[in-house]
């Protein structure tokens, strides 16, 4: 399989991209650490990629996005894109954007609409090809507004709702669209946050993510009992949810 990683840098990504390489597929990366995508190339290779390629992009520079998705087509040499994962991501200080609009609004960008952007590379070749799998790490936090980050939830619910029209739109072009919603995962991204129980691994999710890809699943929560989770929260009378801090 050929397959196209989108914030290859982030833990989970490079989670996704080492079963991937296991099972022996083209894997092109994108992220913006050429440090980092160097040694990950490298260790994909041993660990059996069939081939892999890099390419820098800061996934706010909006301009540059065509050229990566192109540079990914020129990487597979006209085959198809079997799997285009989108996984980049910030956590932003919620109570500094809450009265600071351009903070909040870069990552708005960052987590929401840089991925849009990306996405609108990506469907024009998909639909030439008329087959493969888009797919795209959002959020549990897009689930429910939430005292603690709402901003980060808000750009991830914008992605959410955005795949799931996505995913009607394409589907008689033969595209199937995944929306995976971890919850809380001990990543770099997390590390000044306390664990406990409800923690997962970039490793535990990253199976979830390979299992829901070749499923062909709707939407996912990874892990499994993150949906039950949403689901109570989400069942809260706001009359009650607004005093709450979750």
């Amino acid at each position: 399989m050929n397959i196209l990683i989108i914030g290859a840098n982030s833990a989970i990504a490079n989670a996704v991209a080492r079963r991937y390489a296991a099972r022996h597929c083209s894997l092109f990366l994108v992220a913006r650490s050429e440090n980092r995508l160097q040694t990950q190339q490298q260790d994909l290779e041993v660990r059996g990629a069939k081939r892999v390629g890099i390419h820098l992009l800061d996934v706010l520079e909006h301009d540059k996005h065509a050229e990566a998705v192109k540079a990914a087509l020129a990487f597979f040499d006209g085959a198809d894109i079997d799997i285009a994962l989108i996984s980049h991501g910030s956590l932003p200080d919620q109570d500094a954007a809450e009265t600071d609009f351009e903070l909040a609004k870069r990552e708005i960008d960052v987590n929401g609409l840089s991925v849009i952007s990306l996405l609108s590379q990506l469907i024009p070749p998909f639909k030439a090809q008329g087959r493969g799998i888009l797919a795209v790490v959002t959020s549990v936090a897009g689930d429910r507004g939430r005292q603690p980050n709402f901003i980060y939830g808000a750009a991830k619910s914008l992605v959410s709702t955005y795949l799931q029209g996505l995913r009607g739109k394409l589907l008689p072009d033969g595209i199937h669209v995944v929306d995976i919603r971890p919850g809380l995962v001990d990543s770099p991204m997390t590390a000044q946050f306390e664990k406990g129980a409800l923690w997962s691994t970039p490793e535990l999710v990253a199976a979830n993510i390979e299992k829901a890809i070749d499923g062909k699943r709707h939407t996912v929560y990874v892990p499994g009992y993150w949906r039950i989770i949403m689901a109570i929260v989400c069942s809260i009378p706001e009359v009650v949810f607004k005093r709450l801090k979750l």
